[in-house]
C-alpha cells in the first residue's frame, strides 16, 4: 500500500526509513497507485476463476507503518472474502525494522490470517502454516523476513527450526499423498537459475531447497524479486514459482493452479484494460 510519510514517528528516520524514502521518490512514487482497485479487480478475477484458496507470499507495506498495515489489511479483505482460504506470510517491507517487529505489527493486523490446521507443528510463533487445500492439496508456509538496520539489505532467513518441522511434515503421509505447495517470501533461485545476491537473497537458500527435494509432487512458492517466473531445477520434482508482484505498474503477474489427484495445470494471469485476464498460453 501507498506509504503515509505523516505517519512515520520521527525517530523512525532514524533506522533504514530514510533512505527507503529516497528510494520510494526516486524509483518507485506512482507504481502503486492504483493498488487499491488492483486488489478489488484480483478479488473479481478470484471469484470468476471459482478459486478455492488465496497463496501470497507477503509484502503488503513500503515500510511497515501502522497506518500502511492498517490500509493494507482493508485493502485486502475483498480478496480474502473472495477465497475459502487465504495463507500468507509477511515481506521484508512488512518487518521492515526491529520496532515494527517489536510492536507485531504484522501479527496484530494480519494474524486472523496466520491460522493453520496443525497448530501441533508450530515451532516458531505460527510457524510452519499448514493447511489443507481440499482433498488434493496442502499449503505449508514458512517465514524467510527478518528485520534490518542497514540500508539496501534486505535478505531473509528461514529458521532451521521451522525447517526441521517441514522436513517432518513431509513424511507425514496426508502430505505426502497431495499436492504440496511450500511457501515463502524470499527466492531460492532467481530466474535464470543463479542464488539473489547476498544483500537481497535467501541465506540458506541451499538447505530450503534441499528440504524441498522431499516433495514428491508440488509447487514452491515465492515472491521478493518484482518479476513472474517460473524455474525447474534438475534435483527438485517441485517447480518454482515466482508471482512477482500482483500490483506493480507495468509487471502485474499472478498464477492459477488447478490441481487434480494425478495433474497440475498452470496458467499465467496479467493486468490488461482495468482487470486481471489468463494469458493466451499457459
Amino acid at each position: 500500500m501507498l506509504p503515509q510519510l505523516g505517519s512515520v514517528p520521527g525517530s523512525d528516520w532514524l533506522s533504514k526509513r530514510a533512505t527507503g524514502a529516497l528510494n520510494y521518490w526516486w524509483e518507485r512514487k506512482g507504481q502503486f497507485a492504483l493498488t487499491p482497485r488492483k486488489l478489488e479487480r484480483l478479488a473479481d478475477f478470484a471469484r470468476e476463476q471459482a478459486v478455492d484458496a488465496v497463496l501470497c507470499t507477503g509484502d503488503y507495506t513500503l515500510w511497515g507503518t501502522e497506518r500502511e498495515h492498517e490500509n493494507a489489511r482493508l485493502a485486502v479483505q475483498p480478496l480474502v472474502d473472495a477465497a475459502d482460504i487465504f495463507v500468507t506470510v509477511p515481506g521484508n517491507h512488512d518487518v521492515y525494522t526491529r520496532r515494527v517487529v517489536t510492536e507485531r505489527r504484522f501479527e496484530r493486523h494480519f494474524g486472523d490470517l496466520l491460522g493453520t490446521d496443525l497448530p501441533e507443528s508450530c515451532v516458531d510463533g505460527p510457524w510452519p502454516i499448514v493447511r489443507f487445500l481440499g482433498e488434493d492439496a496442502v499449503a505449508i508456509a514458512v517465514n524467510s523476513s527478518v528485520p534490518h538496520g542497514a540500508p539496501w539489505t534486505a535478505n531473509g532467513t528461514i529458521p532451521d527450526a521451522q525447517l526441521d518441522e517441514v522436513e517432518r511434515l513431509l513424511e507425514r503421509p496426508d502430505i505426502r499423498e497431495r499436492f504440496v505447495f511450500v511457501m515463502t517470501h524470499h527466492a531460492p533461485r532467481r530466474a535464470d537459475g543463479s542464488n539473489d545476491p547476498e544483500h537481497h537473497g535467501l541465506v540458506n537458500a541451499d538447505r530450503f531447497l534441499d528440504v524441498c527435494s522431499r516433495i514428491p509432487r508440488g509447487a514452491v512458492l515465492f515472491g521478493h524479486i518484482h518479476r513472474t517466473y517460473t524455474l525447474k531445477l534438475p534435483d527438485l520434482e517441485a517447480t518454482l514459482f515466482n508471482a512477482g508482484s500482483a500490483t506493480l505498474t507495468g509487471r502485474e503477474g499472478l498464477w492459477l493452479f488447478d490441481i487434480t489427484p494425478t495433474a497440475m495445470e498452470v496458467q499465467r494471469g496479467r493486468w490488461k484494460e482495468n482487470r486481471y485476464v489468463l494469458r493466451e498460453t499457459s
